[in-house]
Order: C-alpha cells, then sequence, then structure tokens
C-alpha cells in the first residue's frame, strides 16, 4: 500500500505540474492547475473526516444487529450448516480434526461480514492445517483452496459498504444486496473450481518432505501454538443432518434468481427487515437484544473513528488524481474500451486496487460514492460497491494467513485466487448491468 499511495500522489503531482507548465499566465479568478491541486487536497482531508462522522452512526447500527445475531448463535446455526459441505471439500482432512472446526468457523463468520471474528478462526485453521502437512513450508492442497475460498468473499451481508452507502446519502443503500449475493457466490465456485484445477500443474508430490525448516525453530513454534490454542466452539464439531444443508444451499441459491426479478422491489425491505429480524431472532435465543446491541454498537463506533486516518490519506490521494487531469487522462485513454464491457474507467481504480489494500479500496469507493457527479445510487456506484462487497484483499490475506505458518511456497494459492478476483468482477458486471444499467443512470 505504501507503494501504490506514493504513485498516486506522485502520478498527481507530475500530471498538475505539467499542466501548470503549459497552462501560461492564469486569468483573474481562475485558478491554476496547482492551485486547483492544493485546494483539492485541503477539501478532500476535510471531507474524509465528514464522511467518517457520518458513517458513525449507521455503522454502530449495524454492527449492533450483528452483535445481537453472534449472541443468539447465528455463527453456530450457519457452522452447522455448511459441516457436511465442507467435509466433501476437504477430504484430506478428518471429520473430527480441529482444523475442520477452525475452517468452518472462519467461513460462517465471513458470510456474516464479522471479519474480526474471521480473521482469528482462520489463523487457527491454517496452524491446525499445518499439523496435518508433511511438507512445512509448503501450502498443502488444503491450504490453497481454504485460501482462496477466503479470498472469494463468502459475504452473504456487507454491512460495510451498506453503512457507507447510507452515509453517502444513498436512498435505497441494501440494494446492492442482490448483486454482492450474485457476484460472491460466483466467486466462490470459480474458487473451488480454480484451486482444484490448478493444483495439477504445483503436483505436491515435487516439494521436499520436511518436518521443520528448522528444526530448533520448529519445536519452538510448536510450543507456541500448544500455549495459544483454546478449545473451539462446540459448534466446530457438530452439523445438521446433510438434507438440511442441502435445502439451505438450494434456499441461498434460489436467491439469486428471484433477487434478479424482484430486486428492485425488495430493495426497500431490506434494512427494516434485517432489524426485525436480527432483534426477534435474539429475542427467540433469549438474548437481552438491548444490552448487547448497545456493547455491539460500542464496537461500531469505535471502527469508524479507528478509519479516519486511513480516509484522510486515501481520499486526499485520490482528490489529488482527479483535480491534476490524471483521472481524466486515464478515463479517456482506457474508459474508450473498458466502457463497452460495463466497466467504466471510474470504477478500474476500484477493481484494481481492492485485491491489493483493503482500506485503499474503501478510501476509493468512499471517494466515488461521493462524488457528485457519480453518486451512490447510480451504476457506476452500484458496481464498485458490488465489487467491495464481493471481493477481498487478496495479497493481504495470503500475506496474514500463510505468514502465521511461515509458508513460502504457496503453488497455486495466487493464481486461484486471483481467479476468484476476476470471476468477481466480471459476475459484478454482468449483474449490475441487468438489475441497474439501463434504469439507473450515472
Amino acid at each position: 500500500m505504501n507503494g501504490i499511495f506514493l504513485a498516486i500522489v506522485l502520478v498527481a503531482f507530475l500530471t498538475a505540474a505539467f499542466f501548470q507548465l503549459r497552462h501560461g499566465p492564469a486569468e483573474e479568478g481562475e485558478d491554476t492547475p496547482m492551485e486547483a491541486l492544493s485546494t483539492a487536497m485541503v477539501e478532500s482531508a476535510g471531507g474524509a473526516v465528514e464522511l467518517a462522522i457520518g458513517l458513525i452512526g449507521v455503522m454502530t447500527l449495524f454492527l449492533g444487529l450483528m452483535k445481537v445475531a453472534e449472541a443468539g448463535g447465528m455463527l453456530t446455526i450457519i457452522a452447522k450448516l455448511i459441516r457436511p459441505l465442507m467435509v466433501r471439500l476437504f477430504p484430506e482432512v478428518p471429520g473430527n480434526h480441529p482444523a475442520m472446526g477452525a475452517m468452518i468457523l472462519n467461513f460462517s463468520a465471513n458470510a456474516l461480514g464479522l471479519g474480526n471474528a474471521a480473521t482469528p478462526f482462520g489463523i487457527r485453521a491454517m496452524q491446525e492445517l499445518d499439523k496435518l502437512n508433511p511438507r512445512k513450508g509448503t501450502a498443502s492442497d488444503s491450504m490453497a483452496l481454504f485460501l482462496a475460498i477466503n479470498t472469494s468473499s463468502i459475504t452473504l451481508l456487507p454491512t460495510g459498504v451498506i453503512a457507507l452507502r447510507a452515509a453517502a446519502g444513498s436512498t435505497s443503500p441494501a440494494a446492492i444486496l442482490p448483486t454482492t449475493l450474485f457476484a460472491t457466490v460466483c466467486a466462490t465456485i470459480a474458487a473451488i473450481c480454480a484451486a482444484k484445477f490448478y493444483r495439477r500443474f504445483f503436483p505436491i508430490e515435487n516439494y521436499p518432505i520436511r518436518e521443520h525448516e528448522d528444526p530448533a525453530a520448529g519445536v519452538g513454534q510448536q510450543q507456541t501454538q500448544a500455549e495459544e490454542e483454546e478449545a473451539l466452539p462446540d459448534s466446530a464439531s457438530d452439523a445438521y443432518p446433510g438434507w438440511v444443508s442441502a435445502l439451505a444451499l438450494l434456499a441461498i441459491l434460489s436467491l439469486i434468481p428471484l433477487s434478479i426479478i424482484y430486486g428492485r422491489v425488495i430493495a426497500p425491505w431490506i434494512i427494516p427487515g434485517l432489524m426485525v429480524f436480527f432483534l426477534g431472532f435474539g429475542v427467540l435465543r433469549g438474548v437481552r437484544i438491548y444490552e448487547v446491541f448497545v456493547e455491539g454498537a460500542k464496537d461500531g463506533f469505535q471502527v469508524a473513528v479507528r478509519i479516519i486516518p486511513y480516509l484522510v490519506a486515501i481520499l486526499v490521494a485520490v482528490g489529488m488524481f482527479r483535480a491534476s487531469g490524471a483521472m481524466d487522462v486515464m478515463v479517456g485513454t482506457i474508459g474508450v474500451w473498458t466502457e463497452r464491457i460495463g466497466l467504466p474507467a471510474e470504477a478500474l481504480p476500484m477493481a484494481l486496487l481492492r485485491p491489493l489494500s483493503g482500506s485503499g479500496a474503501y478510501g476509493i469507493l468512499a471517494s466515488i460514492i461521493n462524488d457528485p457527479s457519480i453518486g451512490p445510487d447510480s451504476y457506476t456506484g452500484i458496481l464498485v460497491s458490488t465489487l467491495q462487497g464481493s471481493t477481498e484483499t487478496t495479497f493481504y490475506v495470503l500475506a496474514v494467513y500463510f505468514g502465521a505458518i511461515q509458508v513460502k511456497r504457496i503453488r497455486h494459492t495466487l493464481a486461484a485466487a486471483l481467479t476468484a478476483d476476476m470471476v468477481a468482477v466480471a459476475a459484478a458486471v454482468v449483474i449490475c448491468l441487468t438489475l441497474f444499467g439501463v434504469v439507473v443512470s450515472q
């Protein structure tokens, strides 16, 4: 992210300098390119803080609701539903092994948008998978598949994106739920197929069997893991009958055509319906919904405040990029080609930056949907919102999870993850064109 941030600023400065030198003397009341660049920097910094303040209320609402769902055991229910499928996806992992339980909980937390809960389970899953891996330092087939699915962003409820759209003044912030569901399902299926297909080009047998890269370090790592390990929740080893899981999967898949046909009709009902559903679920599960909601809302407040520095950095850089004229040059050069396939040039930075940096992509999304010429409810605004909700920060995920177990040879993991990213972009374009490409204008 350091290089990307510096590159955006340098390109903006050099572009503005080029136009400044060509500009000549400014007329009275007219800003020179450098003056416009300075003004954009100050205004973007102030706008980033205003955006974060507006985001606080919506973020606290959604994280409060998610806390109620988590306290009511929704994570447990999802874990039990997906266990029969997981056993078939990962035949190399024993069904009762802690690795299977940790992966199930990781996917369940991701599905609910509980990123803070998903990451610890994901790291635990990688540690347990490493115990089954005789080739230390080399990614096993199960590791590659697990991370490919993770980077496909199996999020069914993109609360953060909905909150940002609401803060940007969207009249239907939850309109992206159907598009996100379609794109994330396509990306997850692509991740599974790609991981299964690419592994034949990176045979695990070609890599040496080593108990540890460094015997002394390996013993220390085992001791550290043993000290840090905690018992997984009971939901990690329980499962509903296979037919129940099959029905649940069919129900999720059936939402895709229904959302395409009736997406515009149900969009206004989604946010009020979610609030009633989560609170009702909490009441039925015996949760003290008010106290738990407030506890979750506190986390939402802290999250919204914590992202202010990231928003300021990215929005200032993007503001400079726009004000310098570099954005116009890019739009004029690339937009001619990408517009033909439904990907506006304004959305290109989002598509390119999302696999590299979560905070950077979040800032790009904020700058796009807060641009008065685009807005959150235009085709471009809905497309970039869908990209944010249906893709993941691929390189960050690989760095964190592989770094936790010191894997250096990742085999086909990156190829599978990037394939899922490309499919997610293509699926987002298709579904957004289908639902919003004609009626919603830019």
